[in-house]
């Protein structure tokens, strides 16, 4: 069974030993605010090997999976970025081979291509932990002598590269305060350490192992994106990469992670569609349709802990005294038999062959886009156009909706119009880095009023709901007083939401946005 433990640490160079003011090259950590005591834990003797993909795909989303023997976490890890010093390891116990439940956390990434052994390193730790006046571990420093051997693919391959450095590794111990970090940086500078150039031992390793050794640091590219076609494609890059990220963080069960896969899918699907004369919607279509399956598949579980969310903080807000009956264990029961099942439905998506071809399919086409004529003209004569033809359609849905009597049908309407809303702000923000603040005003504009429609789907989706919880607790016997209730609060909900869509339509259609756009 795997564990994930939250790793927050930093690195440093060790200066020539000419220069340590120690002989361990460490100044005295004493001194560090907050540390009463250095404790020494000895050297242990570490031997990791490293997998990825022939193409170093882990290493480019800069996750990293090993194998790792010695040591008191010995057994396979696998790590993925959080933020900047910050990961999440996620451990299972020494094997012979990948633990399952490990493969399927970088199988966005790997699908078919296959792990092999890229790196080994051995490493001779010395241990200090520093400690507070009541004894409690506040940062384990670490001095990592380390010898580094690039592997041809198989466990007993020749070496390909060879490289050896010492850096010094100061992890946050658990439920500490991270200022102590900044105290022994403080420290660590003033002695002529610096932070370590690589974000890790491994990218160390690769760079330093590299056949010919390590070559010249790549030149910085001169520009962004310039065309049309240039900020589209970034765009759908950054969805793509965030659909592989959100992959794993799904499996894990993260929170909002559903959601935020969702909202990729979306953001891609609707840039293929608002952009048809930059990409050719012959080659994209068919790629929308079934970015359009992912999100409904998993839609099914998302949606569900929305609603349950919104009736769970509806009742929170009510008096004990108009709680009649067993308002919050019907819930619960309902809940429970309508997401029966979801996460395992969730996780077969993920591991289909159909979803496995899409990712595969996507770097395809991001590698060879399918580009038509308008993706290589400059980006604010072509992106304008294709932003105000969504307005234009979600105009004829607004005024579709206002149009018509409060019911069904209207209902309907606001629904449709909320969709035209996301996708006309998903647009403007796939070119918000090449409009600047015009395509920020539009899309904020647009947000808000997706929010509104959005709320008012939230109540007729609640309202259905609740006559059918209603129903249940008649048949049980119990009280529906309470599910009327709430019944009553989600219709005026609703009809507030009504009566603010010509204020909020008037401002979303102030001239002056669409004029903006244009220059």
């Amino acid at each position: 069974m795997a564990d994930t433990k939250r790793e927050i640490e930093r690195k440093y160079e060790l200066p020539a030993p000419s220069d340590a003011h120690e002989p361990s090259g460490l100044p005295e950590l004493t001194g560090v605010k907050g540390v009463a005591s250095v404790r020494a834990r000895g050297v242990v003797e570490l031997d990791a090997v490293y997998y990825d993909t022939a193409d170093l795909r882990l290493t480019a989303g800069h996750v990293t999976l090993r194998r790792r023997t010695g040591g008191g976490d010995e057994g396979w890890h696998l790590k993925f970025p959080v933020s900047t010093g910050i990961r999440d390891e996620i451990r299972a116990p020494l094997a012979d081979t990948l633990p399952d439940e490990l493969a399927a956390l970088v199988r966005s990434r790997v699908r078919s291509a296959g792990l092999i052994p890229v790196v080994r390193l051995m490493t001779s730790r010395d241990v200090l932990h520093l400690l507070d006046a009541k004894g409690t571990l506040l940062a384990e420093v670490s001095v990592d002598a380390v010898r580094a051997r690039r592997l041809t693919g198989d466990t007993g391959g020749e070496d390909a590269g060879t490289a050896s450095w010492t850096e010094v590794e100061v992890e946050l111990g658990d439920d500490a305060d991270p200022a102590i970090l900044d105290a022994v940086e403080k420290k660590f500078r003033k002695a002529g350490l610096r932070p370590a150039s690589a974000a890790s031992k491994l990218a160390r390793a690769l760079a330093e192992t590299a056949p010919g050794g390590p070559g010249p640091a790549a030149a910085p590219a001169k520009g962004g994106p310039r065309s049309a076609g240039d900020h589209i494609l970034a765009y759908l890059r950054d969805q793509a990469d965030a659909i592989i990220a959100q992959d794993p963080a799904v499996r894990r069960d993260l929170p909002d992670s559903v959601h935020q896969l969702r909202v990729a899918t979306r953001r891609m699907r609707s840039a293929f569609r608002t952009y048809r004369g930059i990409l050719d919607r012959s080659v994209t279509d068919p790629v929308a349709e079934e970015l359009q399956w992912v999100a409904t598949e998993l839609g099914v579980d998302r949606d569900h802990e929305v609603l349950d969310e919104r009736l769970s903080s509806r009742i929170d807000a009510l008096p004990v005294t108009l709680l009649l009956g067993p308002v919050r264990g019907r819930l619960q029961a309902w809940d429970a038999a309508q997401r029966a099942g979801s996460r395992s439905r969730t996780v077969a998506v993920l591991d289909s062959e159909r979803y496995l071809t899409l990712l595969d399919t996507l770097d395809g086409l991001l590698t060879a886009p399918p580009l038509r004529p308008d993706a290589a003209r400059p980006a604010a004569k072509v992106l304008p156009r294709a932003i105000l033809k969504n307005y234009e359609r979600l105009a004829g849905r607004v005024g579709q909706a206002l149009a018509l009597a409060p019911g069904e049908e209207r209902d309907l309407a606001m629904h449709n119009a909320r969709k035209a809303a996301k996708r006309a702000r998903y647009a403007a923000e796939a070119a918000r880095p090449a409009l600047g603040k015009a395509a920020k005003r539009f899309a904020n504009r647009m947000k808000a009023l997706q929010t509104a429609l959005g709320d008012h789907q939230d109540s007729v989706v609640a309202r259905e709901a609740l006559r059918d919880l209603a129903v249940q607790a008649h048949a049980a016997g119990e009280s529906a007083f309470t599910w009327g209730l709430l019944y009553g609060e989600e219709e005026a909900q609703g009809e507030r939401r009504e009566r603010e869509l010509p204020g909020l339509w008037e401002e979303a259609s102030d001239p002056r946005l669409r004029a903006d756009l244009t220059g």
